[in-house]
């Protein structure tokens, strides 16, 4: 294989995962139905579904590459939690380990609406067998947080890098068990407490109030809250734009996060609406793929092709020349 294409959160978006995958040279194969390339294989992030109105064709397509062998996949937490709001809870019958909830319910709508209960369950239990983190020659690949303690707490707890049990769901469901934590930063992403830092609360993209905002674990230099923590695009609970975080020095722990190592590491996650050139904080080797795909922002893929850090024109945005946007492999 020449190399990986590592493509973000599709979010039931079947349209733009096939114009993506096209654009890419990636053509169905007459054996397996699937779509594959030449020379290449497809990776994903993680987050198939919820949103979109294509969710079963988007499953449809990622899961016969994945089974051919055309594309590598993590989980997502949307897929996590797909799983845990399908797992009644062994000790309350009727209970489940993602509560039934107006708001989480509203969350999986799309999901639960498109597809039957039969559907739902055979896609749940492939997501039963998708890692929550992909270990490459030359490059890794997690939803929301590359966290080597987390990875280990898993390892301990798991086994391995997936799920085997409806137990281990129930483990990593419950707030009081350190697999939750560890899955919590590998598929959602490390958090700051902005209540602790004496700064109020804030409404997230969907208008739910959030005390604690995501870290930037990608900055490597930083020191600062301002440089740690992602409240961009987010607004205050008066409706007003969030502010500037002050420049106060964060906690040793906070920064536990950051990534500092020299591999590659490639996430999806983030809801990023600005353009797949501008890396803003982004050290040259954390490189985020998710571009907003499920919100009317562009499916972006990144070519990589061996390269030892992040080169801003191997990005592909959605819609775009592939010959344009990167060099020859």
């Amino acid at each position: 294989m020449g190399g990986f294409d590592i493509i973000g959160d599709i979010h039931g978006h079947a349209s733009k995962l096939e114009d993506r995958l096209g654009g890419l040279g990636y053509t169905i194969g007459p054996d397996t139905g699937a779509y594959r390339h030449a020379e290449r294989r497809a990776v994903f992030v993680g987050d198939l579904i919820d949103r979109g109105p294509e969710q079963l064709r988007v499953l449809e397509i990622v899961k016969a590459m994945v089974d051919s062998g055309s594309a590598l996949i993590v989980m997502g937490n949307h897929e996590f939690n797909a799983i845990a709001y399908a797992t009644e809870d062994p000790e309350r019958a009727g209970d489940y380990r993602r509560p039934h909830s107006d708001k989480n319910t509203a969350q999986h709508r799309a999901f639960l609406e498109q597809l039957t209960r039969q559907q739902r369950k055979y896609y749940i239990d492939w997501f039963m067998t998708l890692p929550l983190w992909l270990e490459l020659d030359g490059l890794r690949v997690v939803h929301a947080c590359w966290h080597e303690p987390s990875r280990d707490e898993v390892r301990a707890q798991l086994g391995g890098d997936r799920f085997t049990s409806v137990e281990q769901i129930v483990s990593a469901t419950d707030k009081k068990s350190p697999l939750y934590a560890a899955v919590e930063v590998l598929l959602k992403g490390p958090e700051v407490s902005l209540v602790d830092y004496g700064l109020p609360a804030y409404r997230d993209k969907d208008g739910h109030r959030r005390e604690k905002a995501r870290a930037r674990w990608w900055h490597k230099g930083a020191t600062t809250l301002r440089d740690l923590a992602e409240v961009r695009g987010f607004q205050a609970e008066d409706g007003t734009p969030y502010p500037p975080l002050p420049e106060i020095p964060v906690d040793p722990e906070d920064r536990s996060y950051v990534y500092n190592d020299c591999v590659p590491v490639f996430y999806g996650h983030y809801w990023r609406t600005d353009s797949p050139v501008h890396l803003d904080d982004w050290t040259e080797y954390t490189a985020c793929v998710d571009f907003s795909a499920g919100k009317g922002g562009s499916l972006v893929a990144y070519r990589w092709s061996g390269e030892e850090a992040i080169a801003l024109e191997r990005y592909v945005p959605h819609g775009a020349d592939v010959v344009a946007q990167t060099p020859a492999d």
